[in-house]
């Protein structure tokens, strides 16, 4: 036996010679492992798909321009899958047009007398749309002279120069490529919403597609103004200087909403900057006040947005959703608080309704701490009653690159639970197990929710109870039966996040575990389906000869063997969206408030569909 691990050995050796080593140019690399420039790659269904992501890194350079006082619009055309992005700011310098868009590591952003502020500092950004679209041209427009390059998947084909009477600026058009993107299709709603926080972030620029204009004249107190609606118990605080912007106002919702901004980028985790501002605003009201109020006195019902500029902003994963510059704090706080202060000072009627909003949080809160303490008590003395929780080993926030993997299930009763515990992956994969159907918590309040058993357990395991930046857990996934109860359990889930814990949902952390419905198979093949039209064209794959078709009707009867492939690296995870923070209140009234006739109806008929799946 060992000779024969030895002569292994000495085959695989032998196989790995010079000629194994391969160094692939930039652009094909992009291709091969386009995932650690773009993230995911996606068919355009998910807001953060891939060929969002393109539209994004070129619309970004446009927007550089504008925060470098050049160029006040930027014109976007899309015509079925091609896209065209014009700027109107000084367009890229003729001689070195093709290198920009095709050579990584080359760009003007290296140069901080060029670009003072930007999002991506490592000049991959339109070379990875260049790689990844089967047709890529660029147009620069200089003093009277233009240049223009064509590509195709990052491959220059030619070029072409000449004078113009256009004015000065950059038309990038692009087409997606089918080999990347499979089946891909825009979707209108998701790019719409990305181009108002560009008109938010950029105050005075006009942006257009397809000849829409998004204009914003007030920058981020019209972002909170659009969020927090009618909610909202005073006037908007705002705030704007060279390199930080903030604008906040309550209303009488229980969460806490943030949206944070680095240079542009929509840092949905937060980070310094965040947490920076929300002691700048404590600070504030404090030193107002006189009192010591806690954290959740001023935050509770708060709706926020901060955006900053920075020169070398350091994101804490490739996703830039979180940012770990240490040396802003203070700068931050200091700002925030005197920003804050002096407006409380300015605007004594404001800053009565601001108070009496604190107040209240502070009345709340300690009636929530002697729910809590008997809440635990009562945990210690029936701890054989706590949910099952299986835990994974890394979790969000760990050193360990693996802690960004993270999820945790909430799965209903112990047959599915059984089948996730046996198949998951124990470094990454925690499941939690549901005892029944949760409570209706739309309507209630914070110390009904401690008082219930179930929810007081699923915040302790997500340790969210302080503060969401405290999340366990990267993705909190719901994986429930694809049928009524299931759906109704889904439903109250999602209901509980919302009212109490909606920043989760809005920073994408909340999602629905799609499970197959049907499995077609033969003797020799077999097809997992997630709807009717994978069915018949499973079926049809298989001629229809000697075809098994089975219908899944719960996660229990999906064996441990099978279901480990479902959440496995081809997991299909649906995430849970809200367009707006306003219209939350609305949308949980009509679900799972009183059974009105509109309800009813819109219920039975959605139900009825689902029956015939």
């Amino acid at each position: 036996m060992d000779n024969d691990k030895n002569n292994e050995q000495t085959i695989n050796a032998s196989n790995y010679t010079a000629d194994s080593i391969k160094t692939l140019s930039s652009l094909e690399h992009i291709r091969l492992r386009p995932g650690m420039y773009i993230g995911r790659l996606g068919d355009g269904s998910h807001p953060d798909d891939g060929i969002y992501i393109l539209l994004k890194e070129v619309i970004d350079n446009s927007i550089d321009e504008f925060i470098m006082g050049v160029g006040r619009r930027i014109d976007i055309r899309m015509d079925e899958a091609e896209v065209s992005v014009r700027d109107y700011g000084r367009g890229i310098p003729l001689e070195k047009l093709v290198e920009c868009v095709s050579v990584v590591n080359t760009g003007g952003k290296f140069n901080d007398e060029v670009f003072q502020f930007s999002i991506g500092m490592n000049g991959v950004g339109t070379k990875a749309v260049n790689a990844l679209s089967t047709a890529f041209n660029v147009c620069s427009f200089r003093d009277g002279k233009f240049r223009k390059a064509l590509f195709s998947r990052g491959v220059f084909e030619s070029d072409e120069k000449g004078k113009t009477d256009e004015p000065n600026g950059t038309m990038v058009t692009f087409t997606p490529d089918i080999e990347q993107f499979v089946d891909y299709s825009f979707r209108q709603e998701f790019i719409e919403k990305r181009l108002w926080m560009y008109a938010y972030l950029n105050s005075g620029l006009s942006l257009y597609l397809n000849g829409k204009r998004f204009y914003s004249k007030q920058g981020l107190f019209d972002l909170i103004q659009v969020e927090a609606g009618e909610d909202r118990r005073y006037e908007i605080i705002s705030f704007k200087d060279k390199s930080l912007e903030f604008a906040f106002c309550h209303t009488d919702n229980y969460s806490e909403n943030y949206y944070s901004f680095v240079n542009g980028q929509h840092t949905t985790d937060g980070g310094t900057h965040l947490s920076a501002f929300k002691e700048g605003v404590l600070k504030a009201i404090n030193e107002f006040s006189g009192k010591t109020y806690q954290a959740s006195d001023v935050r509770d019902g708060i709706v926020a947005s901060i955006a900053i500029k920075l020169k070398d902003p350091i994101f804490e994963s490739q996703t830039k959703n979180k940012l770990g510059n240490t040396d802003i704090r203070a700068w931050i706080v200091n700002t925030v608080k005197e920003g804050v202060e002096r407006y409380l000072h300015m605007q004594p009627a404001e800053a009565e309704l601001l108070m009496a909003k604190v107040t209240q949080n502070e009345a709340l809160r300690k009636q929530v701490q002697a729910v809590k303490k008997q809440s635990k008590e009562h945990a210690r003395k029936s701890s054989l009653k706590i949910p099952k929780l299986k835990d994974c080993k890394f979790h969000l926030g760990d050193r360990d690159p693996r802690g960004e993997q993270s999820m945790i299930f909430l799965t209903e009763g112990d047959s599915a639970a059984g089948s996730l515990v046996s198949c998951r992956d124990v470094f990454t994969q925690a499941v939690f197990s549901l005892r029944g159907k949760p409570l209706n918590t739309f309507g209630l309040s914070k110390d009904k929710i401690y008082k219930n058993e179930e929810f007081f357990f699923i915040t302790q395991t997500l340790d969210i109870d302080d503060d969401v930046e405290n999340l366990r857990y990267n993705k909190i996934v719901i994986a429930t039966d694809a049928d009524v109860d299931g759906l109704h359990i889904r439903n109250l889930l999602i209901t509980f996040f919302l009212s109490f814990y909606e920043q989760l949902v809005l920073s994408g952390h909340l999602y629905v575990l799609e499970t197959p419905l049907f499995r077609v198979r033969n003797k020799q093949e077999t097809y997992y389906c997630y709807s009717e039209s994978e069915r018949d064209a499973a079926i049809a794959k298989l001629k229809g000869r000697g075809v098994e078709i089975t219908r899944f009707k719960g996660l229990g009867e999906i064996s441990p063997k099978e279901f480990g492939q479902f959440i496995g690296s081809d997991i299909r995870l649906s995430k849970v969206t809200v367009d707006h923070m306003r219209d939350v209140p609305q949308m949980l009234r009509f679900y799972m408030g009183d059974n009105t006739p509109e309800r009813r109806d819109y219920i039975m008929t959605n139900l009825e569909i689902m029956d015939e799946a």
